[in-house]
């Protein structure tokens, strides 16, 4: 076994005292498979090159759904070149954690992560459903994703499946993230500048209930205060370390 640092053994030591612990993901996970963060200081940030008003939100969709659809039609291709790094793949291991991410790709489910332990807070990119809410939906091939279409069943247009601004989270996950971070004793924070609200005030809620809250991270976030521990670096590089041998688990019901 590795000789972990005293902050790695720290949050060890976390993990295995909690009875109930789960999982909050953001951006700076995937990043290191090569998917471009919205935010922060990194040169390929989406929102340093985009304009979100255009590209995600529905008055953009509605002022050129074209070119939206040929937007996220590229992301898709880009994720579906991108694989699970060493990150994914540790919590993958974690069969019995429910992870709750920011994230709109598909690189947790590909690292083995059970689907139905994964809450999307922010949607997905790997499906497009219709913008009139009719309740139709279709799963995408990244590789070849189709091009802008409409509904089968109301003929409104279809878009990604993902939360745009000004939009509110899908109400069913919300309630059950925010319902687990309320109950357990350790949350592990992931990637994440915890500076995207409403899904940030998760970790809010378990700090507030009681919980340990354990950050990895490559920099301290608006929530460093808020650590039990606060491991700097790549995920990738912390993550296999920190959760080797482990079989952390959520709230079966949560």
């Amino acid at each position: 076994m590795t000789n972990y640092s005293p902050l790695l053994a720290d949050a060890r030591a976390l993990l295995i005292q909690a009875k109930h612990v789960a999982a909050f993901i953001g951006a700076g996970l995937s990043a290191e498979s090569g998917i471009s963060t919205f935010r922060g200081a990194q040169a390929d940030a989406l929102w340093s090159r985009f304009d979100p008003a255009a590209l995600a939100s529905r008055e953009g969709f509605f002022a050129n759904p074209e070119h939206v659809i040929e937007w996220y039609n590229w992301r898709r291709q880009t994720l579906a070149k991108a694989s699970p790094n060493p990150g994914h793949v540790a919590l993958g291991k974690q069969k019995r954690l429910i992870q709750i991410t920011q994230n709109v790709d598909n690189l947790l489910e590909r690292a083995g992560v059970p689907g139905q332990h994964i809450y999307h807070l922010h949607g997905t990119i790997t499906k497009d459903r219709c913008d009139a809410f009719c309740g139709y939906e279709r799963t995408l091939d990244l590789e070849h994703p189709p091009s802008l279409g409409k509904c089968p069943q109301c003929g409104h247009f279809l878009r990604p499946a993902v939360v745009w601004f000004g939009e509110g989270l899908p109400l069913d996950t919300w309630k059950k993230a925010e319902s687990l971070c309320a109950r357990i004793d350790c949350l592990l924070v992931i990637g994440t500048s915890a500076s995207v609200y409403p899904a940030s005030g998760l970790i809010h809620t378990a700090r507030n209930s009681g919980a340990r809250i354990i950050i990895v991270n490559t920099q301290p976030s608006d929530v460093s205060d808020m650590a039990s521990v606060e491991l700097t670096g790549p995920s990738g590089e912390i993550l296999p370390e920190l959760l080797e041998g482990l079989d952390i688990c959520s709230f079966r019901n949560g």
